[in-house]
């Protein structure tokens, strides 16, 4: 893997919150890997890791929400990397309101939407839900460069990531 790694230690991708709500739970990680996946029509794809809390709440969810975060509120990643849902109320520490289809919608996000659950796909040990956009907003001015992985590498899982 080590040839890899020279590859994937290039990448800097923007970083985002998921949050899921399913069954009267609640759940938000930080993610790292997501993409547009198409352009007609739009669709969105966020992988989850099956040892985190939110896999397991998403797994029942119809939508979920994902949040941009602005490079000075690592203070909300912190929040969503650095801490498990299986110990901590995350939601207590931070603005959201119920958006479409009762997905959990963080308000100082930088932008979001919140996605319709089309398809679930295994991609080893993370599952790829794509989402097709159904509600979406942000700020309409921001300044800010959007928060990477370079800018979160040293928050520390809030669950084992194996």
């Amino acid at each position: 893997m080590a040839g890899m790694d020279v590859f994937l230690g290039r990448l800097d991708p923007d970083m985002c919150v998921v949050t899921a709500a399913a069954d009267g739970e609640r759940a938000g990680c930080l993610v790292g890997f997501s993409s547009q996946c198409s352009l007609d029509p739009v669709r969105f794809v966020v992988w989850l890791s099956e040892v985190n809390r939110t896999f397991r709440v998403a797994r029942s969810a119809d939508v979920l929400a994902v949040h941009l975060l602005a490079r000075d509120q690592r203070g909300t990643a912190e929040i969503f990397g650095g801490q498990t849902g299986d110990r901590v109320d995350k939601f207590r520490q931070v603005r959201w309101r119920e958006g479409y289809g009762g997905a959990v919608v963080l308000e100082d996000a930088e932008a979001w939407f919140v996605g319709r659950v089309v398809e679930r796909a295994a991609g080893g040990d993370h599952v790829g839900f794509v989402l097709e956009p159904v509600e979406w907003g942000g700020r309409e001015t921001s300044g800010g460069r959007l928060l990477r992985l370079a800018d979160a590498h040293t928050i520390r899982p809030g669950h084992p990531v194996d």
